[in-house]
């Protein structure tokens, strides 16, 4: 057995952390032949295409490498035998009970290969040497326990002398980070992919789909801390995490494959910062659904069936605008502002996936079914979000998941003391039932609460459409000072502003119908004023109010509703947009943030809660 004195080369840090599903809990194992991870020497090199299954000749390394020696006692009592560095007659492989990463020298490429089929899922090269003859110079071992194993690859092109660095390490857990240095750049992460998405826990995630930009053969994509990768074939999830940055996303796009368009690449340009990466994995994890025509007005059993309890969601047209969509767990009927009635358009009937779209969700296109975030989830499956955390962090997922901001306000002044339908359609159809009984002057006092209440609900809508508006103002003010030396990407620009302006005109046709806080104080005298005495014309004069608050309210929630709308649209509009304009990347950055943080805390009456 041969070995050399150690020399660290490396300044990047490259670590690793993949979970696969189904993500097993493992018990502790002293062995090292029984240790959850581990390192082979392969002896000979690997070929070219790899084959990880034929073994026979590998050699498992065991945590301690003086057990390599001819006399391990008394190697371990002389000095003189530590400190040196194990050298690979063959290529090196890591392993745990769900992954497998193997280094051949020959392809210059770390590949990952999942042991649930044997499949290779991901090659990662630096991006420098993307497209180059490349080759692994040099592995050592840095760490060799049976919780986790580290090795230090070089990575060169071949013919140069320069390297660029990584340590790469694997945990019994399956955790995956990746740290550059100043002589990495980036990180490309080869593979199959269908669709990207970037996840929005406050308003809609981005769902790229290659066929969407015929044009383009490079998508920028916000760099926003996580990305899923939907790889071909419906079984296999990749996802990616990064820590805040300067970090920026390429997707690059195979239009050569017989069927449609697939990414073939995930680009990170990293900013010296790390990359984590996960792959999950079970039949069925993500799904494409094609919405038929035949889909209108009835009940459709899909095909596809849930692997296993999540928060599976997927994005619908809601009108025009695209809204994500969780599937619930029963047919329901729902109402919002501006879009009115209308049958929920997913759920679950037992473990079917079923769709009732129509004329206000149209079947168009296709559904992209995934899922991000646990619901019910088994602990032995790890979600995209469990991801985030393990490799960011708590801090800083809470911060991105914003759990908080996903909390619906309340119009609700007496909270469940008062009406349970704090609006001014539940509050005048109590008031009228008073009123309808003659009993509006022995209630009178109920009366006062109810007219109390939709003061209330109405000043808290007129604070929120002022957030609206005041957003509309600093969002145009921010486009048309950045648009002054935008370049290329001025009309990127003037196409945000478009409809960011959606905003004040929406607002400005209703203000006529949504009328005044003072015009709501007027009404709340007068109604009131009924109470005082029994008159005849008491139930008339009731009714001919209750027009009037419901129209001024009924004008408030359409707007409202309208409002959310048009924020998000801008958010989601931001990053697709951008896709094909490299100089956008931070103007999508800073428009996408200030949406969220004017999305956060919607009322009941603009999107439902824990959207």
């Amino acid at each position: 057995m041969r070995f050399d004195r150690g020399r660290n080369r490396y300044s990047l840090v490259l670590w690793v952390m993949v979970l696969v599903f189904p993500c097993v809990l493992v018990m502790a194992q002293p062995q090292d032949m029984a240790s959850n991870v581990q390192i082979w020497d392969t002896m000979v090199p690997l070929g070219d295409p790899v084959d990880v299954q034929d073994r026979g000749k590998w050699r498992a390394l065991p945590s301690d490498l003086l057990l390599l020696e001819a006399n391990p006692t008394a190697a371990r009592s002389d000095p003189s035998h530590y400190g040196r560095a194990y050298a690979f007659q063959g290529d090196a492989v890591m392993e745990n009970r769900h992954l497998l990463a193997a280094f051949p020298a020959r392809t210059g490429k770390m590949i990952l290969y999942s042991k649930a089929d044997w499949l290779k899922k991901v090659e990662v090269i630096p991006l420098e040497l993307k497209g180059k003859p490349v080759s692994i110079k040099h592995c050592s071992i840095v760490r060799n326990t049976c919780d986790e194993v580290t090795l230090n690859v070089s990575f060169s092109a071949r013919g140069e002398a320069r390297t660029l660095d990584a340590t790469v390490s694997l945990g019994h857990t399956g955790i995956l980070a990746i740290k550059p240095a100043e002589t990495m750049k980036g990180v490309s992460l080869v593979t199959v992919m269908e669709y990207g998405v970037v996840p929005s826990f406050l308003g809609d995630d981005l769902v790229f789909d290659p066929a969407q930009y015929p044009s383009l053969d490079r998508l920028c994509v916000p760099s926003e801390n996580l990305l899923l990768g939907l790889l071909k074939g419906e079984a296999s999830m990749l996802v990616m995490t990064w820590p805040r940055g300067n970090q920026s996303v390429t997707l690059s796009v195979n239009r050569e494959t017989p069927t449609k368009a697939m990414i073939d690449s995930v680009d990170l340009d990293n900013d010296g910062k790390g990359l984590y990466v996960s792959l999950l994995e079970a039949p069925g994890i993500w799904h494409r659904e094609t919405l038929k025509r035949n889909y209108l007005e009835k009940d459709v059993m899909s095909d596809w069936k849930p692997p296993f309890p999540a928060k599976w969601k997927t994005q619908l047209l809601e009108g025009k605008t695209k809204t994500t969509f969780v599937f619930r767990d029963s047919k329901q009927s729902i109402w919002r502002g501006a879009v009115g009635s209308y049958t929920y358009p997913v759920w679950l009937g037992g473990d079917t996936a079923v769709y009732r779209l129509g004329k206000k969700i149209p079947p168009t296109g296709e559904s992209i079914v995934y899922f991000t975030e646990r619901q019910g989830t088994p602990l032995s499956v790890s979600a995209p979000v469990d991801i985030l955390e393990a490799s960011l962090g708590r801090d800083l997922c809470d911060e991105i998941l914003d759990v908080a901001g996903r909390v619906l306000r309340t119009h609700h002044r007496r909270g469940a003391e008062g009406i349970r339908r704090a609006c001014t359609c539940g509050c005048t159809e109590a008031i009228e039932a008073v009123f309808k009984a003659g009993e509006e002057v022995t209630r009178k006092a109920y009366v006062a609460g109810a007219v109390g209440d939709m003061v209330y609900f109405v000043q808290r809508h007129v604070a929120r459409l002022d957030e609206y508006q005041a957003f509309a103002r600093d969002m145009i003010e921010y486009l048309e000072r950045t648009g002054k030396s935008a370049g290329d990407s001025k009309p990127y620009i003037d196409s945000m502003i478009e409809i960011a302006r959606e905003l004040q005109d929406d607002y400005n046709r209703a203000r006529d119908n949504m009328k005044t806080l003072a015009y709501a104080d007027q009404l709340a005298d007068q109604t009131n004023a009924l109470t005082q005495a029994k008159a005849a014309g008491n139930l008339n004069a009731c009714l001919e109010l209750g027009k009037l608050w419901r129209g001024m309210g009924g004008a408030q929630d359409d707007v409202i509703a309208q409002s959310h709308r048009i924020v998000r649209k801008l958010c989601y509009e931001a990053g697709y947009q951008a896709a094909g304009h490299a100089g956008a990347a931070e103007m999508a950055k800073q428009i996408r943030t200030r949406c969220r943080a004017c999305l956060r805390n919607p009322d009941g009456y603009e999107i439902w809660p824990n959207y």
